[in-house]
């Protein structure tokens, strides 16, 4: 009976905990619009208007914060209660071959260590690859480089050569009209003193 009431109680604390935490996140939803608002208030109010949507979003982080810790340790407390209530119900006996008992908290960060040092090897590993992939990228880079210099090279004599090429042809043009000019000149004198 009492472990129904205890357990019909859990689940009480679990629905009002959920609850709690979607309007905390209903809040949040709320806060972003209000921070929209804010931005399109007024320039002398705008200021104090982001100041306490910001103290707002302030104290609600604080109170999930709060709310997590305060799970954190219902969660904590109930698996001591756990382990005590296994602990009180087992039976030792001076000839029972399995008398050690858990020491659960030195598996737990022994188990916590082991996890951080895999990550800080796949971190590693991750920043070694990303390292590599750079130099490749860095080799990459030199050699496009190096392709457009030779090509910007290549342009350079390119352009030195339609340069005589268009001065060229404004002497070319010159010529012509002098020859036609010369032309004309002649062709004149020739009627005026053939007639």
């Amino acid at each position: 009976m009492l472990k129904m009431q205890l357990y019909h109680h859990r689940n009480k604390l679990d629905f009002k905990m959920y609850s709690n935490r979607k309007q905390i996140d209903q809040i949040f939803n709320q806060l972003e619009r209000l921070e929209i608002l804010a931005s399109k208030e007024p320039p002398n109010r705008r200021q104090n208007a982001k100041l306490r949507v910001d103290q707002l979003k302030y104290d609600v982080q604080h109170l999930q914060t709060a709310l997590g810790n305060f799970q954190h340790r219902r969660y904590a407390r109930e698996a001591q209660e756990r382990e005590r209530e296994e602990l009180l119900s087992r039976s030792f006996t001076t000839n029972d071959a399995d008398t050690s008992i858990p020491i659960d908290e030195t598996l737990q960060f022994n188990s916590g260590l082991q996890n951080a040092h895999r990550g800080m090897d796949d971190l590693l590993g991750s920043g070694s690859s990303i390292l590599n992939g750079l130099r490749d990228q860095r080799s990459t880079l030199k050699g496009t480089h190096k392709k457009m210099l030779d090509v910007a090279n290549m342009l350079g004599l390119s352009n030195t050569v339609m340069r005589f090429i268009e001065k060229r042809a404004s002497q070319d043009k010159f010529i012509m009209m002098a020859g036609m000019l010369a032309t004309c000149f002649v062709m004149f004198l020739v009627v005026k003193y053939l007639s």
